[in-house]
């Protein structure tokens, strides 16, 4: 499907809809070098797109969906100058010099950064971060719909169903979600036939000690909820109904002692038992909604974490639904599909789409904590509006106002 070439109106520059200080800030450019000086991927001569300002272009691309590679690369340039100086002159190369200067860039840079940056951000006194001691976090996956190509096809694949398949190929992603400021980190793609649990069992050394972590019981395997329970994070999971969860220790609050093992030959050695605390509770009042609900946790002490709050804690998972909205819809763009037409700049894109998320996201925190205020209630499409009304001047570094988000 061709793609209409579409411009910015005549004198706008990209610093019109997004602050570059705000990205840069984020993404500062002395962990772009030290990151492709790493990787062996710095300029080694003097080129008309150099690499660190190929990384920020493809951030650009992300912000900047519906508009033309030249066209984001020339309104990029001119905010850029300021971050690169004045004795470099740039020039806008065209679309062939755009797709080789992003080839030689190559993707493994920008999931490097993306895995050096994209990190939780809550603080202490972030709102509605936090339950009791723990840093609330969410895992969970969805799809992306990439350009419809030969290459990408053989790739990534695509859905198929009894109407034929999807129009589009689809790669998958999982994801954690920290709850209180929907930043996205930990993240992995792969292919549309790779599975979530699978993507799953390497997001999840995103966790650490001190998080508890919120998951769906599509996620729900031993050799996952071993894996999680590694880390030292405390983990709060919905259990699939064919799991026999018997009861061996009743508890004060309703919950009870059970235990959970990785085949049924497993149940005579304790040394292959994990135990859990279950809690059943069901929604009173809601027609559709499931005769009764289990739980299944590594808090065992109800003292610590009461069943009756850990039931409606549950809930909070769908805060990771409306980050992938955030990123999905309102970043991309509805009924957008990744631009690249080749499995390694799709790659380059997906990482490119979460540092922009992280960075608009990052802002937001900072704003929320200024004004003392739950970052939910910032509003993400308000906030990337405010964003592209402020003009960055030369020299204004950060020139964007958190306390204006909120």
């Amino acid at each position: 499907m061709a793609r209409t070439v579409a411009r910015l109106t005549d004198g706008a520059r990209i610093t019109d809809y997004i602050s570059l200080g705000v990205v840069s800030q984020a993404i500062p450019l002395a962990k772009v070098k030290a990151v492709l000086a790493e990787m062996g991927r710095s300029s080694r001569r003097q080129r008309e797109l150099p690499a660190h300002v190929m990384v920020y272009y493809v951030i650009a691309l992300a912000l900047f969906m519906p508009v033309s590679y030249r066209e984001v690369l020339r309104c990029l340039l001119e905010g850029l100058q300021w971050l690169l100086g004045p004795e470099h002159a740039v020039k806008v190369t065209g679309k062939s010099g755009i797709s080789q200067a992003r080839t030689r860039l190559g993707w493994e840079v920008v999931k490097r950064l993306h895995d050096e940056i994209v990190v939780p951000v809550a603080q202490p006194t972030t709102r509605g971060a936090w339950y009791r001691e723990w840093q609330l976090v969410t895992l969970d996956g969805s799809t992306l719909d990439v350009a419809d190509t030969v290459a990408n096809d053989a790739a990534f694949g695509r859905h198929h169903s009894d109407r034929g398949p999807a129009g589009f190929p689809q790669l998958r992603f999982v994801s954690l979600v920290e709850n209180g400021t929907h930043v996205l980190f930990g993240s992995l793609m792969g292919p549309y036939a790779t599975g979530e649990v699978t993507l799953a069992h390497e997001v999840v050394a995103g966790l650490q000690p001190g998080m508890l972590c919120l998951a769906d019981r599509l996620f729900y395997g031993f050799p996952l909820w071993e894996r999680a329970e590694a880390t030292g994070a405390e983990l709060v999971w919905r259990m699939r109904k064919d799991v026999q969860l018997p009861r061996l220790q009743s508890l004060p609050d309703g919950s009870y002692l059970s235990r959970v093992y990785r085949v049924k030959a497993d149940r005579k050695d304790p040394r292959n038992w994990r135990t859990v605390r279950v809690i059943c509770y069901t929604i009173e009042g809601q027609a559709d909604d499931e005769p009764c609900y289990r739980l299944i946790t590594t808090l065992l002490d109800p003292q610590r974490a009461p069943a009756e709050e850990l039931a409606a804690l549950y809930h909070e998972r769908w805060e990771i639904e409306t980050a992938f909205d955030e990123f999905k819809t309102h970043l991309r763009g509805g009924h957008i599909v990744l631009r690249s037409k080749t499995p390694d700049l799709v790659r380059q894109e997906f990482y490119g789409f979460l540092l922009a998320h992280f960075a608009i996201r990052g802002l937001m925190h900072e704003a929320a904590l200024k004004a003392g205020e739950d970052p939910d209630r910032l509003s993400f499409v308000h906030s990337v509006r405010v964003l592209r009304r402020h003009l960055m001047r030369a020299g204004a570094f950060p020139p964007s106002d958190p306390e204006r988000l909120a």
